[in-house]
């Protein structure tokens, strides 16, 4: 199955997608109050199915860029997850 995962509001310069990295799509447990997310503690996973479940089902924030943005960490509340 194919999914889809969009950033609802992308910033001027194009539309976002997930970024791929060479261990796999990285994604950050939501933080505990007061603490922010750090790539120390993210989560690879190897596939957009993957990712969009822990998104829906955790609140897991991806990482997504675009050809002209770096790339950043996106709160599942802005994101669009698509499964055609």
């Amino acid at each position: 199955m194919s999914v889809n995962i969009e950033r609802i509001h992308p910033r001027p310069g194009g539309d976002e997608y997930p970024v791929r990295t060479s261990r796999g799509y990285e994604l950050v447990e939501p933080p505990d109050v007061g603490l922010k997310n750090k790539v120390e503690d993210a989560t690879f996973v190897q596939s957009l199915e993957e990712a969009a479940d822990l998104i829906e089902r955790r609140g897991f924030s991806i990482r997504m860029g675009s050809p002209s943005k770096r790339a950043s960490l996106i709160c599942p509340k802005s994101l669009r997850i698509t499964r055609p």
